[in-house]
């Protein structure tokens, strides 16, 4: 393990290095965080319940939501690319030779990354979001350490989910199409556009089951005290069997591709 410790502190360190590209994150995730902000401002004016929040909580929603974006790697930007692009040039097979499990190599170093972001992208929109409006953040350390556990099992799931449209690379010509359809799945399924609450019926139940809830609402709402005790657990445990589902097909999908490799010659 102390091979993917030193992935994981590899990757903080380069992302750390991209400053600039951290400070002009952290200013858009600011602005579309007061635009959001007065958006649901207008909404919950009309709706004062709606989704079962009250105006502090929707706010609360929307400044950590923006807070998680970049960590949570809903928009991409993570390890895909620099995947995919090894997968089309053959480089793929340099990294199947190292004494090293591919999954966890990757995972170590999205984890790195997705831990720059929270500290870099995720403090200071939160800060500023409490400096203009009535948030409802929680006072105890418990529930803060409760809601940092939801994160990094929603980091997992996320990784293991964008693994996968990855892996789609070594059966297409450009595994681009395949990230992006990911991109916009997570964008709506997330909770990113709205909270999954307020999704109706049928289809707000589907999204609350589906693995992408793992990565904005889930988290949200253990902050926000709706889950507690045993109902965060409850969380963890929907949570980890998601991320133990998506990264054992991930291996699936990784022996196949291999055999795949092989007998190409890749």
């Amino acid at each position: 393990m102390r091979l993917y410790a030193v992935v994981w502190a590899g990757a903080l360190r380069r992302y750390a290095t991209y400053r600039v590209a951290a400070v002009a994150g952290v200013f858009t995730n600011t602005v579309f965080g007061f635009i959001i902000a007065y958006t649901y401002v207008a909404l919950w004016h009309l709706r004062p319940h709606l989704g079962g929040y009250g105006l502090p909580q929707a706010l609360t929603y929307v400044w950590v939501s923006q807070g998680l974006l970049a960590a949570s790697g809903i928009m991409g930007g993570g390890f895909e690319s620099e995947l995919t692009e090894r997968i089309r040039t053959g480089d793929i097979a340099v990294d199947l030779y190292r004494p090293a499990d591919l999954q966890l190599w990757w995972l170590a170093q999205d984890m790195g990354r997705a831990c720059f972001q929270l500290l870099a992208r995720g403090v200071f929109p939160m800060l500023v979001g409490s400096l203009f409006f009535p948030l409802a953040l929680p006072h105890s350390p418990l529930v803060w350490a409760a809601f940092l556990v939801a994160v990094l099992l929603g980091f997992v799931v996320s990784f293991a989910i964008r693994y996968l449209a990855a892996l789609a690379a070594f059966w297409l010509l450009d595994g681009t199409g395949v990230t992006q359809i990911a991109v916009l799945a997570a964008t709506f399924w997330s909770g990113m556009l709205l909270p999954l609450n307020v999704f109706p019926g049928l289809l707000g139940q589907v999204a609350r089951a589906l693995p992408w809830s793992s990565l904005l609402q889930l988290p949200v709402d253990v902050l926000l005290g709706t889950y507690s005790g045993w109902g965060a657990a409850g969380v963890y445990a929907f949570q980890a069997g998601w991320a133990a589902v998506l990264l054992l097909l991930g291996r699936v999908l990784q022996s196949a591709a291999t055999r795949k490799v092989v007998v190409q010659g890749g």
